[in-house]
């Protein structure tokens, strides 16, 4: 049986001074990292996919390595502006795939870092992070999310949820 689909941005393992930049509720890197893989694990199974749209981690391969192992399910990055290694040194962390560039999913959901620009004309949605709390950006709308982690009570956000809130179904 297929697992379930989610999609969290942002998560910053390692970045101490994201703690004080977005008022995360957190003491220090460490209770950071504990409560997100903790959070993370208790949503996320084996057989699930996550997106993770970008600025995964601070550290070095060694680190990045653990932290994405400690992860439940089958990861795919969207490079995100923090992410500075090049795709294959993702992979080669756990990461089933890396991308520099936006991903496409059935035809209708682009899925990158920074917010894209989606008029309702246009037959798509957008479900990025980057934006963290700023207050410009609404959570979600009829053809964009925001997953950042600060939007998701820091924990990967489940696909369906995603449709009822775009899609209102």
């Amino acid at each position: 049986m297929a697992g379930r689909t989610f999609f969290v941005a942002d998560t910053h393992f390692g970045h101490e001074a994201m703690i004080r930049f977005e008022n995360r509720p957190f003491e220090n890197t460490k209770d950071m990292e504990r409560q997100l893989i903790k959070n993370w694990n208790e949503v996320v199974d084996s057989e699930d996919r996550v997106y993770v749209l970008g600025d995964f981690a601070f550290g070095d391969k060694a680190e990045v390595t653990r932290l994405c192992r400690s992860l439940n399910g089958k990861k795919i990055l969207v490079l995100g502006n923090h992410d500075t290694q090049p795709p294959e040194w993702y992979r080669e962390c756990g990461f089933e795939e890396a991308s520099p560039w936006p991903i496409i999913i059935e035809g209708f959901w682009i899925l990158s870092h920074e917010p894209l620009y989606i008029n309702e004309n246009m037959p798509y949605a957008n479900i990025y992070g980057h934006v963290h709390g700023n207050p410009t950006y609404k959570d979600f709308c009829r053809q964009s999310i925001c997953v950042c982690v600060e939007r998701t009570e820091y924990r990967p956000i489940d696909f369906e949820d995603i449709r009822r809130k775009v899609l209102g179904s």
